[in-house]
């Protein structure tokens, strides 16, 4: 993530009344924001789209930015609300679809090889795969701590937790995630 007082002077700018250096903050943080958003609803073009609404209001918002976090903390806590908000509505389309998903990809499983499963993966796909079998709890521990580069404070902050509690939380994902990709892609990994 970019340094915190290039964030904050990008802010400033645009609270100045240059809009167009927003830009500048979509095109460092547009990446970090869809892998987030992702996370929460497994659909691109829904992504996308949330993506784009999460930008909007952080826009809307940008007033209310105090400087006492990263900026990628604070936008962090707007993609969370947003998908909450979104998957509220579509609560039950959601588990419907998600169970879909779950029988597709257990049909297909069954039905390939495992040579062919072997050349088709690489380590980003089993790390990904072995991440949607993590609780979402434990997912995004791990996506704030690697992909997101939040310390634990601030993870925290972001998930109302001591920072003590979210260092053993991780902790434990970590072991989980772990377990699951020896035992899902062990010889894989050994080779």
């Amino acid at each position: 993530m970019p340094g915190d007082q290039d964030d904050i002077a990008v802010i400033q700018k645009i609270l100045q009344g240059q809009q167009n250096a927003y830009a500048v903050l979509v095109n460092r943080y547009q990446s970090y924001v869809f892998t987030l958003v992702m996370r929460y609803v497994n659909d691109r073009e829904l992504a996308e789209e949330l993506a784009q609404d999460v930008f909007v209001k952080a826009y809307r918002y940008l007033a209310d930015f105090k400087g006492n976090s990263k900026f990628s903390t604070w936008l962090y806590t707007i993609v969370h609300t947003t998908c909450l908000s979104h998957m509220r509505k579509k609560k039950d389309e959601t588990i419907l679809l998600e169970e879909e998903k779950m029988i597709s990809i257990s049909d297909h499983t069954f039905s390939q090889k495992s040579s062919e499963k072997l050349e088709q993966k690489t380590q980003k796909q089993m790390l990904e795969n072995a991440m949607k079998h993590l609780p979402a709890s434990d997912a995004q521990l791990v996506t704030l701590f690697y992909m997101a580069e939040q310390s634990m404070d601030e993870i925290g902050i972001i998930l109302g937790l001591t920072a003590g509690n979210v260092k053993v939380r991780l902790f434990r994902a970590r072991q989980k995630l772990k377990e699951i990709l020896e035992s899902k892609y062990g010889k894989e990994l050994i080779s």
